[in-house]
């Protein structure tokens, strides 16, 4: 079957987007607002279609994206969305050379990595791409927890939560989220219009409903945090509220803001039950409980994934707790990045090169990704057959390097 891909024009993109509609399997239609707002916000140069005569059956988008990296530095990453394959023309290589184009582009570009979110966790590792970053989910039976009912809905630091509405959100939330940046690896940044969307502006594909969000602010008036969340309005046989807060956004950048945020939830009149929306997995839920078991686990997954374009800039770009050098054999398939490097680093800053030496370690560019994020441990992937020692102890002398105290968190969806 003849295809051509290439980058969609502006009277292509309603067809465009009725092609990701059908890949999504959502209502196969455009309507014209749809069409205008995604319109409005995608870079034609970097959507690409494959069309099939005149109808398009591949979709494929990108855009420019900052993510943080452990120790508060930050990466241009080549984000990457709204991927589909029409299921008439599935298996015939279409997003391979999606893929090959988009991530040459990137290389070409100087982005230093690909990131994207995986609707499916086994069709990514083929480019080089591995899941940097986890989620969790729990559900707290708030009855169960063992909270004081007696407890009063402000913190006993100092600090104070205040109610607010959607503008205020879209005024103090980029400090806040830029300040979880500084303190998480995996954050990548927030557009504007991801403000707006999530506070209810602009075109809402699944229509909108508003939530309530409530701010924690320090004793001495900074913010530095907040939280919005929904709630339903159930009641049980004897007249007895059983509700169910859902967060949909939680952001704080102290620990204090964290503890009061969660406390604050837990202690809402009528409210039974909080989910708590995808958090870092190493999050302190859980155990701030008195009884950790009224958080029953809902979900645990992949959520960024990285596809590193140069080393050299990802492994400089991150802080290192100790000081040490490794050398690493990097094999990669697509030939983008990978080589023989070595990396010389130390809590004052790291230097990496390429170099002709003995590796210590060889692994896949892709295993590089998930190590270089802080979230996974070599001496693991070693005993999976993921990174093979070459050098005695080299596993576990790499796992004090790249390991870090906090796990990387993604907040975002995109």
């Amino acid at each position: 079957m003849s295809v051509d891909m290439r980058a969609v024009v502006e009277s292509e993109f309603p067809g465009w987007l009725l092609a990701l509609q059908t890949g999504f399997l959502r209502p196969p239609t455009a309507p014209d607002e749809l069409v205008a707002d995604r319109l409005a916000n995608a870079d034609l140069a970097r959507t690409l279609g494959v069309f099939d005569r005149d109808r398009i059956v591949g979709t494929f988008r990108s855009f420019r994206q900052e993510v943080s990296t452990v120790g508060g530095g930050s990466l241009t990453a080549d984000a990457i969305t709204q991927v589909t394959v029409s299921p008439t023309h599935r298996r015939q290589g279409l997003l391979s050379r999606m893929m090959t184009a988009d991530l040459g582009a990137a290389k070409e570009r100087g982005d230093a990595i690909a990131t994207l979110i995986a609707a499916e966790y086994p069709i990514y590792g083929r480019y080089g791409f591995g899941p940097a970053s986890w989620a969790a989910e729990w559900s707290v039976d708030v009855r169960r927890a063992g909270l004081d009912p007696r407890r009063s809905g402000q913190p006993e630091d100092g600090g104070r939560i205040d109610l607010a509405d959607g503008e205020e959100i879209r005024k103090i939330g980029p400090e806040v989220h830029r300040g979880l940046a500084g303190v998480r690896a995996g954050v990548t940044d927030r557009s504007t219009r991801g403000w707006e969307l999530g506070t209810g502006l602009g075109y809402q594909i699944d229509g909108w409903k508003e939530p309530f969000y409530a701010v924690y602010r320090s004793e001495s008036g900074a913010v530095e945090g907040f939280v919005a969340y929904s709630a339903d309005d159930k009641w049980d046989d004897s007249k007895q509220p059983v509700n169910t807060a859902t967060v949909r956004d939680l952001l704080a950048v102290t620990p204090a803001a964290e503890r009061a945020l969660w406390r604050y939830l837990c202690s809402i009149d009528w409210v039974g039950t909080v989910r708590s929306g995808y958090r870092a997995p190493d999050d302190p839920l859980p155990l701030l409980l008195p009884d950790p078991r009224a958080a029953k686990t809902l979900t645990y997954v992949d959520m960024l994934w990285v596809r590193v374009l140069d080393v050299v800039r990802v492994l400089e770009s991150r802080t290192y707790p100790v000081e040490d050098g490794l050398v690493l054999d990097l094999r990669d398939a697509d030939g983008l990045a990978g080589g023989r490097y070595r990396l010389d680093a130390s809590p004052a800053g790291a230097r990496c090169v390429r170099t002709t030496e003995s590796a210590d370690l060889a692994l896949d560019i892709a295993e590089l990704g998930v190590l270089a994020f802080g979230d996974e441990s070599a001496v693991r992937l070693g005993r999976l057959g993921r990174v093979e020692e070459l050098t005695p102890g080299a596993a576990v002398r790499a796992d004090l390097l790249f390991r870090t105290p906090l796990r990387p968190f993604s907040p975002d969806i995109f």
